[in-house]
């Protein structure tokens, strides 16, 4: 891994609102670039906004419009864009899907592989776990009710990736926001030695849902590097020292503190895992 400049954002985005949202997206993006990010991530559906019962109306290809115009603004700005909408399935109910714009034109896709319970009318499941390269480093993305999955950030971190974004889109707010993440983002962070970055939409949808916001960046330890739980539109950013990752990740080691724990297990014992 390298010297790297992420941002995640907390933001508002409106159900059928495309351009709007678009528009905003572009603002944080330029200003994350002022202050030297590599990759940004926005919400979960943050180009579309969140909406289970208008998706198919929503719904459009990848590629696509909007994603074309978050790949031409990567582009212009020489970053790695990722944000989430609501893509079209000719085969059936459409894709949660989060896409991974480089500035070099290339738009790759992450499909909602494990969808929430109110979710499975409306939409389709993923059905890979992708990694991405790019700026240096490995990245995967878990959405939203994904991160409550620990096999997901296994199979993501033994395929090499050193950062988990966890694009959002719940309602819980505040300190019970907080609260509910602490009990495992961090342990996600920890077990798999990888870096976690999540935010949620927030604020009213401009229909009928309401958001509860928070981001937080956590490093390899589950420490904390910046967090915020208001109600308001922000973006965090962290410039992330690869050192003490690359010293996790390495195969000499010098102290147990360092350890990869992952590097240590015994598949052939964790059978029961797939009898479902």
């Amino acid at each position: 891994m390298k010297p790297l400049g992420i941002a995640v954002v907390q933001m508002q985005a409106k159900v059928m609102r495309v351009e709007e949202n678009l528009a905003k997206i572009e603002t944080y993006s330029r200003i994350a670039q002022k202050k030297n990010v590599n990759i940004i991530c926005f919400p979960e559906l943050s180009i579309t906004g969140y909406s289970r019962e208008r998706a198919r109306q929503m719904a459009e290809p990848v590629p696509g419009q909007s994603s074309t115009a978050i790949s031409g603004l990567a582009q212009q700005l020489g970053m790695t864009i990722l944000a989430g909408l609501v893509e079209e399935n000719r085969s059936g109910k459409p894709f949660i899907t989060h896409i991974v714009a480089y500035p070099d034109g290339k738009i790759h896709k992450y499909r909602k592989t494990h969808l929430g319970q109110y979710e499975k009318e409306y939409f389709s499941q993923g059905d890979r776990l992708p990694v991405f390269k790019g700026d240096g480093v490995v990245f995967g993305v878990q959405l939203c009710w994904e991160m409550h999955f620990p096999e997901i950030s296994t199979i993501l971190a033994l395929n090499g990736c050193e950062i988990i974004f966890a694009p959002h889109a719940s309602p819980v707010a505040g300190k019970a926001r907080r609260l509910v993440w602490q009990k495992y983002l961090n342990a996600r962070a920890y077990d798999n030695s990888v870096y976690v970055a999540a935010c949620n939409l927030v604020g009213y949808d401009g229909e009928k849902q309401t958001f509860g916001g928070g981001s937080v960046i956590i490093d390899p330890k589950g420490n904390v590097i910046t967090e915020c739980y208001n109600d308001r539109e922000i973006m965090l950013v962290a410039h992330l020292d690869p050192r003490r990752f690359n010293a996790i990740r390495t195969k000499r080691k010098e102290t147990m503190k360092n350890s990869f724990y992952l590097s240590a297990r015994r598949p052939e014992l964790y059978q029961d895992l797939l009898k479902g």
